[in-house]
């Protein structure tokens, strides 16, 4: 049975008002079902509170069918509709359904966007950021080395336990919306040191030098250890950014991964002792040349025409710089009649290409730089789509699967390529 502080008692007791109580009594729940003694405090949420379907509403039509509804009854698993007040943590909403402003072009209705445009009043009225991303530490939320959050998004969560430092656990909808109010989460997984210790060891044998690189390893990797911990070693250089991106996104997907260690370069992996937090222990797995083939080979399985009908770009969410190199790439080019090149960023690095023209110039060549979403969340591919190529192994890991296409798995400079000529032509060096 979880213990409670004081604070915590008098929230569960209703003295901080209806909806933090309903919020207390979930977080119990949660905790007592992961066996957590007790709770971390968290200033530091990013969920996707109250937003939701019209089906969704209208399943709970008896209760008003609307945020108030949604927010007691689904996220908070309520036995009764309460008000719900602004948050009480900084809080920040995640990737949405649609963009903002092209949401026609993403085949989406009127009703759709009207649904939207009213969650997000709601979403902003109580107190939520509207970062509306996958990558909050694109967007402004950038975490302090072992400061507890409450993340979802698995691509997220791997990046802010990594790369930043930061602790969480890969939370879900309810807890997260509970986080905001409560300010608390159970005190388990990766916000213990104990649990945050290797538990594999990865050698890498051939050099990984660029994005393309980096996600076919996170890809090897995942699939190797699964949803343990990584302690990867070897023929790295010093990762950037966007690197550790992609490689994090694909290493949740292909296996769940939710922290990795890489000696020498992540802040908790000075060395490999430090890494594994003593000994050397587990299976140490190889990414060699034969390895390297047979990623690419797997990651490539299911394209087979060449005739590419559209190309996404923007899984994890692009940054500025990645941006930049897309509309460096297709600069006095044009998409091809055939095919359609979606780019997908946050709304705040949108405002930045906007201001330096990059939005502009894939305009001119035919491109469009949405926010907000990508095709995997919204299920929104141009329409006859049959053959995609993208950039993210996380992405060509689940689009082809959920809209039943091809999918070709390459570099950047692959993707704009097959957008412009609509012929698939990337191969592995």
């Amino acid at each position: 049975m979880v213990k409670l502080t004081g604070r915590e008692e008098a929230m569960l007791a209703g003295e901080e008002g209806a909806a933090v109580q309903k919020a207390m009594e979930l977080l119990i729940r949660y905790a007592d079902a992961l066996g957590a003694e007790d709770f971390v405090e968290t200033n530091n949420v990013a969920g996707v509170p109250g937003s939701a379907p019209p089906w969704i509403k209208q399943y709970y039509a008896a209760d008003g069918g609307d945020y108030r509804a949604v927010f007691s009854r689904f996220d908070l698993d309520a036995d009764e509709v309460v008000d719900i007040p602004r948050m009480n943590a900084f809080s920040c909403h995640l990737q949405g359904g649609m963009d903002p402003m092209l949401w026609r072009e993403q085949g989406m209705s009127e009703a759709a966007f009207d649904n939207f445009r009213s969650d997000e009043q709601q979403v902003a009225e109580h107190g939520i950021q509207l970062l509306k991303t996958c990558t909050p530490y694109l967007a402004g939320n950038v975490p302090v080395m072992g400061e507890h959050c409450a993340w979802m998004e698995s691509s997220a969560v791997i990046f802010c336990n990594s790369v930043i430092g930061g602790r969480t656990n890969c939370e879900g909808r309810e807890s997260t919306s509970a986080a905001m109010l409560a300010r608390r989460i159970p005190n388990w997984g990766f916000h213990r040191d104990e649990y945050r210790k290797g538990q594999h060891s990865v050698d890498v044998a051939v050099p990984v030098d660029d994005v393309f690189e980096w996600g076919m390893l996170g890809y090897f990797v995942g699939g190797e250890v699964q949803d343990t911990i990584p302690v990867i070693e070897g023929a790295i250089a010093a990762p950037s950014l966007i690197r550790h991106k992609h490689f994090g996104a694909a290493a949740a997907s292909s296996g769940g991964v939710e922290m990795y260690h890489m000696v020498g370069i992540t802040p908790e992996a000075p060395g490999v002792e430090a890494a594994f937090g003593g000994a050397r222990r587990g299976e140490t797995f190889c990414y060699d040349a034969a390895a390297r083939r047979r990623t690419y080979e797997t990651l490539n399985s299911v394209g087979q025409c060449e005739d590419v009908d559209y190309v996404m770009l923007g899984c994890p969410h692009y940054s500025i710089e990645q941006i930049a190199h897309a509309a460096g790439l297709i600069e006095g080019r044009k998409v091809h009649s055939n095919s359609a090149l979606w780019i997908f960023t946050s709304r705040s690095v949108k405002a930045l290409a906007d201001a330096n023209g990059h939005t502009e110039t894939l305009r001119k060549a035919g491109a469009l730089l949405m926010t907000d979403t990508c095709s995997a969340i919204s299920q929104a591919v141009p329409e006859g789509t049959r053959v995609a190529a993208l950039d993210s192994a996380k992405q060509v890991h689940y689009l082809p699967a959920m809209m039943g296409i091809e999918g070709w798995y390459g570099t950047t400079a692959d993707c704009i390529d097959a957008a412009c000529s609509g012929k698939w032509r990337g191969r592995l060096a």
